[in-house]
């Protein structure tokens, strides 16, 4: 070509204006810019439309393209349908729409680059000028682009966050009025349950003071009947008893354990002297309390193959209690029996076990208790009626609709009954936490819908709060509390309740308005509803989509679970595999007086298992 030394006509002092546009074209292209950037031809262009010859906002233009894919990626995964969000074919679809409509925007910022370097006149002397004029309206419009992108995004997520929501009702508790007939004596013995269930309180609820002692992670909390004493078991493998409201540790001792303490409640009607235990080691043990303040023995009344989560305690009983375990077993505990442990059932979907998390007693019904574990149903018994040849013993199964035929492995981390027994709360993994009806037969679909939080690091609890269950109050991995208005499924309450990142265990007192939780954190905290204004919910709305994006992000990515469980199956067999000889040097040391039930395992009695805070 004519420009072989490398100069352009452009910059030797000017052009032909009789030159033909195409010609100018070509000259420009084989010369290049004042930036040293080649340029291809015409003729070239439709091979490299992926990069905009020569243009300074080409990353402009990858950037753009990648974050347009990104945007669509985030409004899909947060939309309402969530049907076939990881379809291989759909996503294949998807893919291809989408290159064709960068490769479109492509072709028009060539053209248009190309229209403005042909311009008639002294255009092309100010092609320095044009190049930036181009480069700050393409930058605009990507600038608009990912505006746009992110309003659908919002828009998304501001109708996931407001579907199912119910109106706010009007406040139940009205503190002048309330506090002048207390003053003459009219309605004094309700005074304070009502003070208790006001949401006034709750949205003026704030951290009080913690109680510090525990070396590790605080699994489990509960107050004795009266409200006067608190207790606390952690991975350090002890139990402390506090006075919580001067904050003094009155009692503490080594519970047996050899692993994880799970949980630790005091049993009713038994002047708090009888403190029933479970661990990850699977055994459950009952510590023996004196009014001297010490420990005077702890002795194993069952073993599991498995963990033991949790306890469910029948309300006035101080000698009977129920287990449940990752074993899938259900064991009832009669402490007047020589062999206190007796297997109610195993629980099972088809042939398979279902390993369990946790189980309540329905405080109404007694003989009636509910399970939850690695599967969706919420299973409820009745001791007297379990067949396991008649639907495996269950008397009514309750699973959110949507969940019944899911492929996402939900899993149930806690339940619990309202105060009458007439409601059903379950908390599932990284899902959202469903309220049932109790008294609904068998199939029945959930009645509200609690969301926002993220339920994914650990095994979370969940509890109502208030002396008729008016709320719901749940931890999640973000380190804050919640606290649901029960009937509006609305956030009333939202506090920060953990250094560590995941809050835990949430203990409402019995009587007073206030609670106390725990998490990774080694202490435990204290609320009362004492702030000056209620609570203005600062940052809710972005903790929220936060937790929404990361678990709509993890769930593409949920087979990483399978791979945690084997990695916890290999520990574990490891750790089982020490010699024998170990084994009976570690069964001599436990001097502690034991009884076994004839399905107990000695399988968990292989030492301490220092691991903490397992993934749910």
């Amino acid at each position: 070509m004519a420009e072989a030394d490398g100069k352009s006509p452009m910059l030797n002092g000017g052009s032909d204006e009789n030159q033909s546009a195409e010609d100018q074209l070509k000259e420009e292209d084989a010369s290049g810019s004042k930036d040293g950037q080649s340029q291809s031809s015409p003729e070239d262009a439709p091979k490299e439309i992926a990069e905009v010859s020569g243009d300074k906002a080409m990353p402009e233009a990858e950037g753009e393209t990648g974050g347009n894919k990104e945007g669509e990626e985030e409004e899909d995964t947060d939309s309402m349908d969530g049907s076939g969000l990881f379809s291989l074919t759909e996503d294949g679809e998807r893919e291809s729409e989408g290159g064709r409509r960068e490769r479109a925007k492509d072709k028009d910022r060539v053209k248009r680059a190309a229209r403005k370097r042909i311009r008639p006149g002294g255009g092309t002397n100010h092609s320095s000028s044009s190049d930036d004029d181009d480069d700050d309206d393409e930058q605009k419009e990507e600038e608009e682009d990912d505006d746009d992108d992110e309003e659908e995004d919002d828009e998304a997520m501001e109708s996931w966050l407001g579907a199912e929501l119910h109106d706010l009702r009007g406040p139940i508790w009205q503190a002048v009025p309330s506090l002048r007939s207390r003053e003459i004596g009219k309605n004094s013995h309700q005074f304070v349950r009502r003070v208790c269930g006001a949401r006034g309180l709750v949205q003026r609820l704030e951290l009080q003071g913690r109680l510090e002692r525990h070396t590790g992670c605080v699994n489990t909390l509960h107050f004795n009947p009266s409200g006067t004493r608190l207790a606390s078991g952690s991975d350090d493998l002890r139990v402390v008893i506090w006075d919580w409201a001067v904050r003094r540790a009155e009692l503490e001792f080594d519970s047996g354990h050899k692993s994880n303490v799970f949980q630790a409640k005091f049993l009713p009607h038994s002047g708090d002297s009888t403190l029933a235990m479970c661990a990850r080691d699977g055994q459950i043990r009952v510590a023996e309390l004196s009014a001297t303040q010490r420990c005077k023995n702890t002795k194993r009344v069952a073993q599991h193959k498995g963990a033991a989560h949790k306890l469910a305690l029948e309300p006035d009983s101080p000698c009977s209690f129920l287990s449940a375990g990752e074993d899938a077993v259900v064991y009832g505990i009669d402490l007047r029996l020589d062999r206190p442990a007796n297997k109610l059932v195993v629980v099972k979907e088809g042939d398979k076990k279902v390993g369990l998390y946790t189980i309540f007693v329905n405080p109404a019904k007694t003989q009636q208790f509910a399970v939850g574990g690695r599967d969706q149903y919420v299973r409820i018994y009745d001791q007297r009626k379990i067949n396991e040849n008649e639907n495996n013993g269950v008397l009514k199964k309750f699973c959110p609709s949507h969940l019944v035929s899911s492929e996402s492995k939900t899993n149930i981390t806690c339940l619990v009954y309202s105060h009458d027994g007439t409601e059903l709360l379950a908390s599932y993994n990284d899902e959202d936490i469903y309220l049932f009806d109790s008294n609904h037969s068998d199939g029945a679909d959930y009645r509200r819908r609690y969301k926002g939080h993220r339920n994914n690091a650990t095994v979370k609890g969940v509890n109502f709060y208030g002396p008729c269950s008016e709320f719901v109050v749940s931890g999640s991995d973000c380190g804050h509390i919640y606290l649901w208005d029960k009937h509006s499924a609305r956030i009333v309450q939202f506090m920060e309740g953990d250094r560590g990142g995941v809050v835990n265990c949430l203990e409402p007192h019995p009587h007073l308005p206030g609670m106390a939780t725990s998490g990774l954190d080694h202490d435990i905290k204290l609320w009362a509803p004492t702030a000056e204004n209620p609570t203005a919910l600062k940052g809710l709305k972005e903790v929220m989509k936060k937790n929404k994006r990361e678990r709509d992000e993890d769930s593409v990515r949920h087979g990483d679970q399978y791979d945690t469980q084997l990695l916890w199956f290999l520990m574990r067999h490891m750790r089982n595999r020490r010699p024998a000889r170990a084994r009976r040097e570690g069964a001599d040391a436990d001097t502690d007086e034991s009884w076994s039930s004839p399905d107990s395992s000695e399988e968990e009695d292989g030492g301490p298992d220092h691991v903490q805070c397992m993934s749910s």
